[in-house]
């Protein structure tokens, strides 16, 4: 049973659509750049659309880390969150593989 309501704009909206769809990426840590925060790599692969070449890209995200638990070459997960910093708009997750730890 979705609820309908009627806002100032006269617009619809649905009670049903879910209201914090934050955006989740995988990466793995780059860096260390200071306390509570991280650096982590992130890569996309896509067609070409003219040569059919499959293209590898890279974004790099400064993440939050609030236990300072993630170490440089760990696989992570992090979420979109609000602004904490001038460059940190993602936080971390959770750890998915602790590759820092085996190197040490």
């Amino acid at each position: 049973m979705s609820e309908t309501t009627n806002n100032a704009a006269g617009q619809v909206a649905t009670e049903t659509a879910p209201r914090n769809m934050r955006k989740t990426r995988k990466g793995v840590v780059v860096s260390k750049s200071g306390s509570k925060s991280i650096v982590v790599q992130t890569e996309r692969r896509r067609v070409h659309p003219q040569y059919s070449k499959v293209v590898r890209q890279f974004k790099k995200f400064h993440v939050h880390d609030e236990e300072n638990a993630a170490k440089v070459g760990d696989k992570v997960e992090i979420v979109e969150c609000r602004p904490l910093s001038r460059l940190k708009r993602w936080r971390l997750v959770r750890i998915t593989t602790a590759e820092g730890a085996k190197k040490a």
